[in-house]
């Protein structure tokens, strides 16, 4: 099984992540070049970046030439920032959301923005056009104003992007998923149904950028479980257009719900909106690095420097062969054998070793059933919610197991009555060779025949030795 396990001691961004797992890849750079020919709106790089020795990657996203985090949107101040003080006007009849990934993993001089909502009032009524004139300052004591032209976009407007890009169904599905998430808690944050939430341009295509492309990778690496550390979200305030707020910042703290989180090492935010919705979706459990084999290592570096290394680490595994498994069992006495026999079904079907069943004498004189299934220990989250799920029980018990197993792999036979999948298992001195039932019932089927005759036949060929 392919794991990936993604260390977010440090946090994460939505950018920091597509960094990771772009350096997942044996040839980064390959697969930047895919992402740079989805027709996002945007341009991407991928420079080397060392973070306290370590050299990682960095996942720049420019809109219109600029990174998003190169200049803070404000209302009533302005501050310097990069040898430049920058004033935006903004006049706008309803409420909207600048969506930043702007955390301390971006470099600001003064303090950082998560997002910023305004509401004001423009003599010219228009829904999804705004004019923001930036007056800049100087430092070298000349200045210029310019003015640019800023769309903000809601829920249907950012699945218009996403569906129009050439993407999987898959990809297009987690893509908004992601999205909503973000979308569903600025709605709880400001009081205002998830239509009426509207996205700043800049922000939005820095969001789509991270989220469409974090999703690609994910399938690209054909990952079969995620895994996550709780999250670091850091701690002390961030400044908004409203205030001063407390870290985590309200949207994040919603999406974060359900999910392990703490504060540590630094007095700035840490764990984006975006990187919060992307580790909601994906990541199945949060737990310790389990036991695995890693393959590969990426380090997705933020942009600022901290006395710690800035940076998501994510490690694509292999499950090792004797992993450990568990055994979770259940006992039944008021389930038809109709719904045992479903949920064993299911069970089997998401991947459970073995799954079976004895007869039980209950308390009260019932009688009952005895359900059990061998797992990893890996996936005992998943399978308790299946068995609570699929059965009536309403308390599962747990044993850790050590089995011993003859190494096992599938082969195609040829015989005179065509090709026969096998299984062969091997080890501990002995060899053994089993056809697959199902093709030699229908083998038997299609000559009128039984199934000891066709065994019989093989055997005569030497097929199966």
């Amino acid at each position: 099984m392919k794991t990936l396990y993604l260390d977010l001691q440090n946090g994460i961004a939505g950018d920091m992540l597509c960094a990771a797992l772009l350096d997942l890849f044996e040839n980064p750079q390959d697969v930047l070049h895919e992402l740079q020919h989805l027709g996002l709106p945007v341009s991407l790089s991928l420079p080397d970046t060392a973070r306290c020795g370590i050299q990682g990657r960095r996942f720049v996203v420019k809109i219109h030439g600029e990174e998003e985090n190169e200049h803070n949107h404000e209302h009533s101040h302005a501050h310097k920032h990069d040898s430049h003080t920058h004033s935006h006007y903004h006049h706008r009849e309803e409420a909207h959301v600048h969506l930043h990934d702007c955390s301390d993993h971006t470099e600001h001089d003064d303090f950082t923005h998560e997002r910023h909502e305004h509401a004001h009032t423009h003599e010219h009524k228009h829904i999804h056009e705004q004019a923001h004139t930036h007056a800049h300052v100087h430092a070298h004591a000349h200045e210029h104003s310019h003015e640019h032209t800023h769309s903000h976009s809601d829920m249907h407007e950012i699945g218009h992007i996403i569906d129009s890009l050439p993407l999987s169904d898959r990809v297009k599905a987690d893509s908004m998923a992601v999205y909503r998430l973000i979308a569903d808690a600025e709605s709880l944050v400001h009081g205002v149904p998830v239509e009426q939430i509207h996205f700043h341009e800049v922000g939005e295509l820095d969001a789509v950028a991270d989220i469409v492309c974090a999703c690609y990778l994910l399938d690209k690496l054909g990952v079969e479980r995620v895994l996550a550390s709780p999250i670091n979200t850091g701690s002390g305030t961030v400044q908004c257009a409203h205030g001063i707020l407390p870290v985590p910042a309200p949207a994040t703290l919603n999406i974060l719900k359900g999910i392990p989180i703490y504060a540590a090492r630094a007095q700035s935010e840490l764990c984006t909106p975006t990187g919060a919705a992307l580790a909601k979706h994906f990541v199945q459990e949060f737990c310790d690095m389990p036991v695995s084999v890693p393959e590969r290592i990426g380090y997705g570096m933020g942009k600022k420097e901290f006395a710690f290394a800035n940076c998501v680490r994510a490690i694509l595994s292999a499950q090792p062969e004797d992993s450990e498994e568990i055994e979770l069992t259940c006992n039944i006495d008021d389930m038809s054998p109709e719904h045992i026999a479903f949920a064993c079904t299911r069970l089997l079907e998401e991947g459970a070793s073995d799954v079976y069943c004895e007869a039980l004498h209950m308390k009260k004189n019932r009688l009952g059933t005895k359900l059990s299934l061998l797992c990893r220990s890996n996936d005992r989250e998943k399978f308790l919610q299946l068995l609570f799920a699929h059965t009536s029980s309403i308390g599962v018990r747990e044993y850790s197991i050590k089995r011993h197993k003859l190494h096992r792999r599938s082969e195609i036979i040829h015989s005179s009555y065509g090709p026969i999948r096998c299984k062969r298992s091997e080890g501990y001195g002995v060899a053994r060779y089993k056809p697959e039932h199902d093709d030699i019932a229908q083998i038997a089927r299609e000559n009128n025949t039984n199934l000891h005759a066709i065994l019989h036949d093989l055997s005569k060929e030497n097929t199966l030795l």
